[in-house]
């Protein structure tokens, strides 16, 4: 649970992992839809799709962290639902996250 304190400011943060091909098509759909920024890492795992062990390029995920509203982050998922679940590997969730600097985003 998250706690009370007048310096943190409630917010969204919504994580996209997805195969690293995607990754600047994901940037520019989440910027086009709302998304004032983003973060990407380099991530490995196994999941339905197999294992993403990163040996090369290709064989990697990214995982991308969009701090916004639960409005715009709402849109960018289910865009990104619409258009590239059905072929790719990918995941989507919200989480609620406080934030310092709340005008940044």
């Amino acid at each position: 649970m998250l706690t009370e304190d007048p310096d943190f400011h409630p917010l969204k943060l919504l994580t996209v992992v997805c195969e690293a091909e995607l990754e600047n098509l994901v940037a520019e759909d989440a910027m086009r839809l709302g998304a004032r920024g983003y973060t990407v890492i380099d991530a490995r795992g196994c999941g339905s799709h197999g294992r993403r062990d990163a040996s090369w390029h290709h064989s990697g995920n990214v995982r991308f962290e969009i701090l916004c509203d639960l409005a715009t982050g709402r849109v960018i998922a289910r865009h990104l639902q619409h258009r590239y679940f059905a072929d790719y590997a990918m995941v989507c969730y919200l989480s609620e996250v406080q934030v310092l600097r709340q005008e940044k985003f």
